[in-house]
Protein backbone atom coordinates (compact mmCIF):
# COMPACT_ATOMS: atom_id res chain seq x y z
CA UNK A 1 0.00 0.00 0.00
CA UNK A 2 1.79 3.38 -1.02
CA UNK A 3 1.89 6.65 1.21
CA UNK A 4 -0.94 8.29 -1.08
CA UNK A 5 -3.24 5.40 -0.31
CA UNK A 6 -2.89 4.94 3.32
CA UNK A 7 -3.44 8.86 3.56
CA UNK A 8 -6.50 8.72 1.76
CA UNK A 9 -7.63 5.58 3.99
CA UNK A 10 -6.97 7.63 7.24
CA UNK A 11 -8.87 10.73 5.67
CA UNK A 12 -11.76 8.54 5.29
CA UNK A 13 -11.76 7.22 8.53
CA UNK A 14 -10.69 10.56 10.06
CA UNK A 15 -14.53 11.38 8.17
CA UNK A 16 -16.32 8.71 9.51
CA UNK A 17 -15.16 8.98 13.11
CA UNK A 18 -16.89 12.37 12.84
CA UNK A 19 -19.80 11.13 12.00
CA UNK A 20 -19.74 8.77 14.49
CA UNK A 21 -19.12 11.69 17.69
CA UNK A 22 -21.85 13.95 16.32
CA UNK A 23 -24.42 12.89 19.15
CA UNK A 24 -21.79 13.50 21.63
CA UNK A 25 -20.53 16.54 19.92
CA UNK A 26 -24.45 17.72 20.54
CA UNK A 27 -24.53 16.56 23.61
CA UNK A 28 -21.43 18.21 24.75
CA UNK A 29 -23.24 21.60 23.24
CA UNK A 30 -26.30 20.67 25.55
CA UNK A 31 -24.65 20.32 28.38
CA UNK A 32 -21.71 22.93 28.73
CA UNK A 33 -24.52 25.81 28.85
CA UNK A 34 -25.94 23.68 31.88
CA UNK A 35 -22.71 22.89 33.78
CA UNK A 36 -20.25 24.79 32.51
CA UNK A 37 -17.85 23.42 29.54
CA UNK A 38 -15.01 21.91 31.39
CA UNK A 39 -17.41 19.87 33.28
CA UNK A 40 -19.34 19.18 30.09
CA UNK A 41 -15.89 18.05 28.58
CA UNK A 42 -14.78 15.78 31.80
CA UNK A 43 -18.14 13.69 30.94
CA UNK A 44 -17.88 13.42 27.66
CA UNK A 45 -13.92 12.46 27.70
CA UNK A 46 -15.06 9.87 30.45
CA UNK A 47 -17.45 8.42 28.20
CA UNK A 48 -15.02 8.43 25.39
CA UNK A 49 -12.49 6.85 26.92
CA UNK A 50 -13.35 3.96 27.45
CA UNK A 51 -13.54 2.75 23.51
CA UNK A 52 -10.65 0.46 23.18
CA UNK A 53 -7.93 0.26 19.92
CA UNK A 54 -7.82 2.47 17.17
CA UNK A 55 -11.13 2.64 16.75
CA UNK A 56 -11.00 4.91 20.40
CA UNK A 57 -8.03 6.54 19.04
CA UNK A 58 -10.17 8.01 16.11
CA UNK A 59 -13.33 8.96 17.65
CA UNK A 60 -11.64 10.81 20.88
CA UNK A 61 -9.34 12.82 18.44
CA UNK A 62 -12.27 13.74 16.25
CA UNK A 63 -14.85 14.85 19.19
CA UNK A 64 -11.84 16.42 20.74
CA UNK A 65 -10.43 18.11 17.67
CA UNK A 66 -13.95 20.16 18.09
CA UNK A 67 -13.57 20.80 21.84
CA UNK A 68 -10.25 21.90 23.25
CA UNK A 69 -8.52 25.10 21.97
CA UNK A 70 -6.76 22.77 19.56
CA UNK A 71 -6.56 18.90 18.96
CA UNK A 72 -3.88 18.20 15.88
CA UNK A 73 -5.29 15.42 13.25
CA UNK A 74 -1.69 13.43 14.15
CA UNK A 75 -2.33 13.23 17.97
CA UNK A 76 -3.05 10.31 19.75
CA UNK A 77 -5.01 9.73 22.57
CA UNK A 78 -4.64 6.06 24.41
CA UNK A 79 -7.48 4.09 26.16
CA UNK A 80 -8.56 5.99 29.51
CA UNK A 81 -7.70 9.46 29.44
CA UNK A 82 -9.77 12.11 30.30
CA UNK A 83 -9.64 15.72 29.83
CA UNK A 84 -11.03 18.22 32.12
CA UNK A 85 -10.12 22.20 30.83
CA UNK A 86 -11.14 22.79 27.19
CA UNK A 87 -8.19 25.80 26.92
CA UNK A 88 -5.73 22.34 26.27
CA UNK A 89 -3.41 22.76 23.26
CA UNK A 90 -2.41 19.33 21.41
CA UNK A 91 0.09 19.86 18.96
CA UNK A 92 1.65 17.62 15.92
CA UNK A 93 2.71 13.74 16.59
CA UNK A 94 1.57 14.28 20.15
CA UNK A 95 0.78 10.85 21.84
CA UNK A 96 -1.00 10.47 25.22
CA UNK A 97 -1.00 6.98 26.87
CA UNK A 98 -3.80 5.12 28.55
CA UNK A 99 -5.23 6.10 32.16
CA UNK A 100 -3.62 10.01 32.17
CA UNK A 101 -5.64 12.92 33.54
CA UNK A 102 -5.26 16.08 31.54
CA UNK A 103 -5.99 19.56 33.04
CA UNK A 104 -5.01 23.18 31.24
CA UNK A 105 -1.71 22.27 29.71
CA UNK A 106 -0.36 22.89 26.37
CA UNK A 107 1.67 19.58 24.41
CA UNK A 108 4.16 20.83 21.92
CA UNK A 109 4.57 18.89 19.04
CA UNK A 110 6.34 15.31 19.41
CA UNK A 111 5.74 14.91 23.15
CA UNK A 112 5.61 11.38 24.45
CA UNK A 113 3.78 11.28 27.55
CA UNK A 114 3.42 7.68 29.20
CA UNK A 115 0.75 5.91 31.23
CA UNK A 116 -1.30 7.24 34.06
CA UNK A 117 0.81 10.38 34.11
CA UNK A 118 -1.31 13.28 35.97
CA UNK A 119 -0.98 17.05 34.62
CA UNK A 120 -3.21 19.51 36.63
CA UNK A 121 -4.06 22.66 35.83
CA UNK A 122 -0.93 23.83 37.42
CA UNK A 123 0.06 23.58 41.05
CA UNK A 124 -2.78 25.87 42.93
CA UNK A 125 -5.72 24.50 41.69
CA UNK A 126 -7.52 24.60 45.00
CA UNK A 127 -7.21 26.75 48.26
CA UNK A 128 -5.97 25.83 51.41
CA UNK A 129 -4.74 28.83 53.08
CA UNK A 130 -8.11 29.03 55.26
CA UNK A 131 -8.59 26.33 57.75
CA UNK A 132 -11.94 27.04 59.17
CA UNK A 133 -12.81 26.63 55.31
CA UNK A 134 -13.36 22.90 53.79
CA UNK A 135 -10.40 23.21 50.80
CA UNK A 136 -13.52 22.52 48.43
CA UNK A 137 -14.87 25.54 48.89
CA UNK A 138 -11.83 28.00 49.00
CA UNK A 139 -10.74 29.63 45.14
CA UNK A 140 -8.22 28.19 43.53
CA UNK A 141 -5.91 29.42 40.33
CA UNK A 142 -5.57 27.59 37.37
CA UNK A 143 -2.58 27.81 35.02
CA UNK A 144 -1.05 26.70 31.61
CA UNK A 145 1.35 23.92 32.00
CA UNK A 146 3.66 23.43 29.22
CA UNK A 147 5.40 20.36 27.96
CA UNK A 148 7.96 21.73 25.58
CA UNK A 149 8.70 20.03 22.02
CA UNK A 150 9.90 16.88 22.13
CA UNK A 151 9.73 16.05 25.92
CA UNK A 152 9.03 12.79 27.55
CA UNK A 153 6.98 12.50 30.79
CA UNK A 154 7.88 8.49 32.21
CA UNK A 155 4.90 6.88 33.65
CA UNK A 156 3.02 7.94 36.68
CA UNK A 157 4.31 11.42 36.59
CA UNK A 158 2.40 14.21 38.73
CA UNK A 159 3.10 17.54 36.15
CA UNK A 160 2.68 20.75 37.65
CA UNK A 161 5.17 22.96 36.21
CA UNK A 162 6.47 23.81 32.79
CA UNK A 163 8.78 21.12 31.25
CA UNK A 164 11.78 22.15 28.43
CA UNK A 165 11.99 20.99 24.98
CA UNK A 166 13.25 17.63 25.12
CA UNK A 167 13.51 17.00 28.35
CA UNK A 168 13.14 13.32 29.85
CA UNK A 169 10.59 12.93 33.28
CA UNK A 170 11.57 9.98 34.91
CA UNK A 171 8.34 7.85 36.06
CA UNK A 172 7.07 8.81 39.28
CA UNK A 173 8.25 11.55 39.38
CA UNK A 174 6.60 14.99 40.83
CA UNK A 175 7.48 18.21 39.22
CA UNK A 176 6.74 21.13 41.35
CA UNK A 177 8.83 23.79 39.16
CA UNK A 178 10.09 24.32 35.59
CA UNK A 179 12.17 21.75 34.36
CA UNK A 180 14.97 23.37 32.04
CA UNK A 181 15.30 22.16 28.21
CA UNK A 182 17.21 18.69 27.47
CA UNK A 183 17.65 17.50 31.23
CA UNK A 184 16.74 14.46 32.91
CA UNK A 185 14.80 14.99 35.76
CA UNK A 186 13.47 12.72 38.70
CA UNK A 187 12.26 12.25 42.03
CA UNK A 188 10.00 13.60 44.48
CA UNK A 189 9.67 16.84 44.43
CA UNK A 190 11.38 16.44 40.72
CA UNK A 191 15.32 17.64 40.42
CA UNK A 192 17.94 17.75 38.17
CA UNK A 193 19.63 14.37 37.59
CA UNK A 194 21.55 14.90 33.80
CA UNK A 195 22.12 16.77 31.13
CA UNK A 196 21.16 15.37 28.06
CA UNK A 197 23.25 17.58 25.73
CA UNK A 198 26.71 16.78 27.93
CA UNK A 199 25.33 13.68 29.51
CA UNK A 200 26.60 15.49 32.89
CA UNK A 201 25.46 13.42 36.16
CA UNK A 202 24.03 16.67 37.94
CA UNK A 203 24.94 15.08 41.15
CA UNK A 204 28.73 14.56 40.49
CA UNK A 205 28.72 18.17 38.98
CA UNK A 206 27.65 19.55 42.35
CA UNK A 207 29.63 17.26 44.30
CA UNK A 208 32.80 18.70 42.71
CA UNK A 209 32.28 21.92 42.63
Amino acid sequence: MGPGTREALKAVARAVATLIVLPSLCSFSVRRRVLGPDRALQGSTQALALVPGVVGQYLRRAFLARTLAYCSASATIEFGTIFSARGTRIDDHVYIGPHCSIGLAHFERDVLVGPSVHVPSGSRTHGMADLSTPIRDQPGREEMVRIGEGAWIGAAAVVMADVGRHAVVGAGAVVTRPAPEAVVVGGVPARVLRDRRTGRNAFLARARS
